[in-house]
């Protein structure tokens, strides 16, 4: 990680069945950087994490990783069988040679030890999701990609999830790459933001790149008020 670059991606094309789902795309992250990736439903930005760690095959293009590099990854949605007989204890020790205590983690991300007797299957999708995100953190990740952190969580508890995140960069200097909807998490968290619709429209500095022009191609017009209410 000398050069601190951790990953490099150069001219991404992805297509399924003839249609290009990615087309074109290209980006860096360097240690410690967030990275904000957002358009509209069905633009590809699932599909871009999913193949930047290989569970999509790309169709054309480069993903350079950095040597030894640890990937944390977690997916917009998590089902557990109502029916699963598993606690949270047992499903966090499947981890195969983790690199941090669970206890430790737990006690970084704010969770009672407690949780630890929980069914999997009996957790909110706001505690699911601090449970994977355990699952992540200890394999001490240099990146974490995180897929719409907050779609399952009500808006109270929205904020403190991007709080949490921005705490364990902090704690563990990790980079971040994130999907999301919300503007205003952007223009506060991103170092980078990355404008998908299929192919990339825009990229750099949220507060340079996030033009009234880029956002309506990429929302419609009724992006303007969002850009003016956020822009501060």
């Amino acid at each position: 990680m000398a050069n601190e670059l951790l990953l490099k991606v150069n001219d991404l094309t992805v297509i399924f069945d003839g249609v290009k789902v990615l087309d074109d795309v290209s980006f860096e992250i360097k240690k410690e950087e967030v990275l904000a990736v957002i358009g509209p439903n069905g633009s590809g930005k699932s599909v871009l994490l999913k193949t930047l760690i290989g569970i999509t095959k790309q169709t054309s293009g480069t993903i350079e990783w950095a040597p030894e590099i640890r990937i944390g990854y977690l997916p917009q949605r998590f089902q557990v069988d109502k029916y699963l007989p598993m606690t949270v204890k047992e499903f966090l020790e499947l981890k195969p040679d983790p690199k941090e205590s669970i206890n430790t983690v737990l006690k970084e991300i704010n969770l009672d030890k407690t949780i630890l007797n929980e069914a999997m299957a009996h957790l909110s999708g706001g505690q699911l999701q601090k449970i994977l995100l355990v699952w992540a953190i200890i394999d001490k990740p240099h990146i974490l990609l995180f897929d719409e952190p907050t779609e399952n969580i009500d808006v109270v508890g929205q904020e403190s999830v991007y709080k949490l995140l921005h705490h364990l960069q902090d704690l563990h200097n990790i980079a971040l790459i994130i999907v999301s909807h919300d503007l205003h998490v952007v223009y506060r968290y991103a170092n980078h933001v990355l404008c998908l619709n299929q192919k990339m429209l825009c990229y750099g500095e949220p507060h340079k790149t996030l033009t009234n022009e880029h956002l309506a191609e990429l929302y419609g017009d009724h992006a303007f008020f969002h850009h003016h209410h956020y822009d501060v």
